[in-house]
């Protein structure tokens, strides 16, 4: 199995090490013009320290998405999950690298998705393989099965089996023999996900509009729905907002349906009514629709009729 060995900020890993709590994180780029690896969803992506700090192997994830975001949506997406305390200690860090002022709204960065982050203890760092040539800059891809790659799969493993709460048998399946898993996906990650399976565009209207669209979940993860992409639908911020108080609710035959309470309550919601019965897009396979046993459950619980 392909796997991936990233160069990492320090100063990401040092603030990200001390957070075990977080699912997720996000492996940010500094310029999104170049995607620096292309991995398949699940596979392990580890992190490497530069040369300056020793370059030893300190920890990883597993990828679950790459996309390109402007740096103030990514703040709000990822928050201290992009390895930064404050929006402009990111942004501060984000000039270092690409040694000019940045645009918030304009600058693009890479946003490497991981899921089930672990950061080694300093006892168990792991020295890069054997043949690392100094002017990597990126990182580099390993195989599993062969050489180098899988004689760092197996040290990756018994650190692993080291921290991990689980049984032997579970950690061996889990990371022992090379096989993709099912991330597992957090927050940020379910909404650039649902952003890009609905091609930026709104399930309802079309907006394209980026900073207007939202990620919505058809069943509320506080109602025990999941980050998955058949929980969600991509809605411009005011559907979303009327989606999640019951105002609006989408069919399992995915059209739109809209509340008599908007005129009822707030004695307007014409340019509402003007959507009700329309078609909501899906997106293209091979992504899944919206599940219709979650939309059912929406206007079932949620919908105000």
């Amino acid at each position: 199995m392909r796997y991936w060995v990233g160069i990492t900020d320090y100063d990401w890993f040092r603030f990200l090490a001390v957070r075990p709590e977080l699912l997720e994180v996000n492996f940010w780029q500094p310029s999104a013009g170049r995607r620096p690896v292309t991995l398949e969803s699940g596979a392990l992506f580890l992190f490497k320290l530069h040369a300056a700090h020793g370059g030893w192997i300190v920890g990883g994830g597993f990828f679950a998405h790459y996309s390109a975001l402007p740096v103030q949506l990514t703040w709000e997406t990822f928050g201290i999950e992009n390895g930064a305390a404050s929006f402009d200690e990111m942004v501060a860090r984000i000039g270092r690298y690409r040694r000019k002022a940045i645009d918030i709204h304009g600058d693009q960065v890479g946003c490497l998705v991981l899921v089930e982050p672990f950061f080694l203890d300093e006892p168990d760092w792991i020295p890069a393989p054997p043949d690392w040539a100094p002017n990597i800059v990126q990182g580099k891809t390993y195989d599993s099965d062969v050489g180098a790659g899988a004689v760092l799969w197996s040290r990756v493993q018994l650190a692993l089996a080291k921290r991990l709460p689980i049984d032997h048998a579970i950690a061996e399946q889990r990371y022992g023999k090379p096989i993709l898993v099912q991330p597992r996906l957090g927050q940020g990650a379910f909404r650039l996900l649902v952003t890009d399976a609905y091609e930026r565009r709104c399930a309802v209207t079309g907006e394209r509009t980026l900073p207007v669209l939202d990620a919505a979940h058809i069943k509320p993860y506080a109602e025990l729905g999941p980050h998955r992409l058949d929980n969600g639908i991509l809605l411009r911020k005011d559907l979303h907002a009327l989606f999640d108080a019951g105002y609006v609710t989408v069919t399992p035959s995915l059209r739109l349906r809209v509340s008599r309470r908007i005129r009822e309550e707030f004695e307007n919601g014409r340019d509402y009514y003007a959507l009700e019965g329309a078609s909501v897009r899906a997106p293209a396979p091979p992504s899944p629709p919206p599940s219709g046993e979650y939309l059912l459950w929406h206007g079932d619980t949620v919908f105000r009729g």
